[in-house]
């Protein structure tokens, strides 16, 4: 079996989650560490939460016009969220308008896997690129960042093994 989520991760670690996956023991285990879904169920509520952590942590960057769950963000590409940066001609102006989508999935998961999500689209805003200076500004402001990434990328494994069997939902 091969966890295409987990690529980069000591081989131990890769198989072990192919272990718990194999005895299907990896959903209890993760509904067990985080037993609650966030309540966050439209793009409205997102947008507050994105917004209050952007308060809290990038007080001096750019205002996000639009923040969503988008149902046609696939996974199997990697992307669990988006950063993009919109320009328009106003006149004379060229005005840019920041979007931050989140993949649909993450409406039936954990308030931890949506704010990993949240915190990684976030730091886009000042760090472009996945460098040290990116991951460290995800964890100011997560510190656990790295943790949940993993535990995401978990889930992701989870999930993806509902192709080879079935597998219950976790949260709803």
């Amino acid at each position: 079996m091969s966890i295409a989520y987990l690529n980069g991760y000591p081989p131990e670690t890769v198989q072990q989650v192919e272990s718990l996956l194999q005895a299907q023991k990896l959903g209890p285990w993760l509904q067990k560490k985080y037993p609650d879904a966030h309540g966050m169920r439209d793009d409205r509520a997102l947008f507050a939460y994105v917004q209050e952590l952007k308060q809290q942590y990038l007080k001096g960057a750019q205002q996000l016009s639009k923040v969503l769950y988008d149902n046609k963000l696939q996974v199997v590409k990697n992307a669990l969220g988006t950063h993009t940066t919109i320009s328009r001609v106003q006149g004379s102006q060229l005005k840019a308008k920041r979007e931050i989508r989140i993949a649909a999935l993450f409406k039936d998961t954990p308030l931890e896997f949506l704010r990993m999500i949240a915190v990684h689209e976030l730091a886009h805003l000042r760090e472009r690129e996945h460098d040290k200076n990116f991951y460290k500004l995800c964890c100011y402001m997560e510190p656990d960042y790295h943790q949940l990434e993993f535990e995401v990328r978990v889930y992701l494994s989870y999930l993806d093994s509902s192709e080879h069997g079935s597998v219950q939902r976790l949260w709803s």
